[in-house]
This record gives C-alpha cells, sequence and structure tokens, in this order.
C-alpha cells in the first residue's frame, strides 16, 4: 500500500483525499491557514533539501529546520524538499 506525504511538514496518509482535506501546521501562509500539499516524489531512504541539500531520513525530520539557503534569506524559511 502506497503512503502519501505533505510537503511542508511530512504527514503521512493512506490516500491522497486524506491527505489534502487537512488543514496543516506547517502551511507556508501560517499554522492552519492552507490544507497539506501533495509530495509528488518517490518514497526514498534520504530526503534533500532543494535549496542547500542538506538531508534527512524523514520528510518531516527535513521540513521542520530552517535553512540558511532559503531564497528569503538565511534562516527566513524552511528547508524544501527536492523531488
Amino acid at each position: 500500500m502506497a503512503n502519501f506525504y505533505c510537503e511542508y511538514c511530512g504527514t503521512k496518509a493512506s490516500s491522497i483525499a486524506t491527505l489534502t482535506t487537512s488543514s496543516c501546521q506547517h502551511h507556508p501562509n501560517g499554522s492552519n491557514k492552507g490544507k497539506h500539499k501533495l509530495y509528488e516524489g518517490s518514497e526514498k531512504t534520504k530526503y534533500s533539501c532543494k535549496y542547500c541539500g542538506t538531508s534527512a531520513s524523514t520528510i518531516k525530520n527535513l521540513v521542520i529546520n530552517s535553512c540558511h539557503r532559503h531564497p528569503s534569506g538565511s534562516n527566513k524559511g524552511k528547508h524544501a524538499v527536492a523531488l
């Protein structure tokens, strides 16, 4: 059975519908001000930030930390998962 993940927070769901109908605590517009966004990449053993290359074993562990190379400025945004 496939798993589906939120690109913003790493929440895991068993269906796309279940994932994308729920509010996301880490949405870019603010906590619970938007829905989860489907991560469209495949499941991996390591996930990397598309801005700086930092890696983590889960999407959740990657995106909870600030990125020093974020386009908004150093530590002004979170890591973003590379596909």
